[in-house]
């Protein structure tokens, strides 16, 4: 029995040391054999930015004279708002706007982002589509960079770089979600670079008009879409360049709410094209979903097991170290909870936001179980 436990717990710890750091490792030695050019500016095909916006009335203004001012050819934009059934004065505001260039659609029913953009893609005449949020600020040559990648016509999708940031420094979560991206945008460098990435920035990631696929309402199309893109022959490229400034959630109930919302839609995704993860079928892809996807939702059913084992083994000197371990660290998350104390050290806030994630996981697995769908999503920011 003891032995049974043991290897629990050590089969559990290699797990999350596997997702966190040795795919990480992994792909960062494998990336440093490839070597590929970055793309220069100059090629400018037609893009057509669609911006999905719901009650969005105290920044949709911003976000248009921001997009408009972008370095991109005039002549070759479009900006289309898909207003999913908003009730507030998002659309008058958009069709204040005087320029040719900006135009609403009013998707009526509250069906979602993700539909949002499938009836936005049907008016859209641009030869490349950039998909954004309301709330999303762009460097002004975030779509330079973006659409110097399809000169190359094996490139079906593009995806920008995350920049997070708390403008107040009073998130509990705000530094654990600027280090969080930031890591996550390494993988997405080196994954570009050995290949091709498997999930794109929701914020801020372009498609070729001719690799997009209507998705279904739940799922979550910046991961899904990407991976129709690829199922298409085409490869999806980071494009560190292409940067997107977002403001983190001010408390953490709100980055609970929003990361079970985004992780059910992504499981959900993610089986709706299962066959992705086959390895003897899509060996590199299926790698790269199993290892920064599928096991990495698993990961809080990895902990819990973690600490059982140890609860288990307590009364051997090793087992002892690694339990205290483990009880300072939830019991700093949970003085963090109650507590602002990642305002007297920041540091302090990345267990909160590390266990707010595998948190939000565990419920997540458990929604997808029962059958839960989500599809539209609430603005948080006032």
């Amino acid at each position: 029995m003891v032995q049974f436990v043991e290897f629990i717990f050590w089969f559990s710890l290699a797990a999350m040391l596997y997702v966190y750091s040795g795919y990480p490792i992994l792909l960062a030695v494998i990336s440093g054999f490839f070597r590929r050019k970055q793309p220069q500016p100059g090629y400018a095909p037609f893009l057509s930015i669609l911006i999905a916006a719901y009650n969005e009335e105290s920044g949709i203004r911003r976000k248009l004279e921001q997009t408009l001012a972008l370095d991109y050819p005039a002549d070759k934009l479009e900006i289309i708002v898909l207003s999913d059934g908003s009730t507030d004065r998002t659309d008058e505001i958009v069709r204040s706007f005087a320029d040719p260039r900006v135009q609403l659609l009013h998707v009526s029913g509250r069906k979602g982002k993700t539909n949002a953009q499938n009836e936005g893609v049907k008016i859209a005449r641009g030869e490349v589509l950039i998909f954004s949020d309301a709330t999303t600020i762009y460097h002004p040559q975030a779509l330079l960079h973006l659409a110097s990648n399809y000169a190359d016509p094996k490139v079906g999708a593009a995806s920008g770089r995350y920049q997070y940031f708390d403008p107040e420094g009073k998130s509990p979560t705000g530094l654990g979600t600027v280090a969080f991206w930031n890591y996550e945008n390494a993988i997405k460098m080196f994954q570009s670079r050995i290949r091709t990435i498997s999930g794109c920035c929701g914020c801020i990631y372009s498609v070729r008009r001719d690799a997009y696929t209507p998705l279904a309402p739940e799922v979550i199309s910046d991961l899904v879409q990407p991976l129709h893109v690829i199922r298409k022959g085409y490869r999806v490229v980071f494009e560190d360049r292409a940067l997107a400034y977002e403001e983190t959630t001010q408390s953490t109930s709100e980055e609970f709410s929003m990361r079970v919302r985004v992780v059910t839609r992504g499981i959900r995704g993610l089986l709706s094209v299962s066959e992705l993860l086959l390895p003897w079928k899509f060996g590199w892809v299926s790698f790269q979903l199993w290892s920064h996807k599928a096991l990495r939702w698993l990961v809080p059913f990895f902990l819990i097991l973690f600490l059982a084992s140890n609860l288990f083994l307590w009364r051997r000197p090793f087992y002892q170290w690694t339990l205290a371990a483990q009880l300072i660290f939830y019991g700093s998350t949970l003085l963090s909870l109650l507590f602002p104390l990642q305002r007297v050290w920041k540091p302090l806030g990345i267990p909160l936001y590390f266990c707010t994630l595998n948190a939000a996981a565990f419920c997540s697995v458990i929604e997808v179980l029962r059958g839960k769908k989500y599809v539209v999503w609430e603005t948080v920011r006032p």
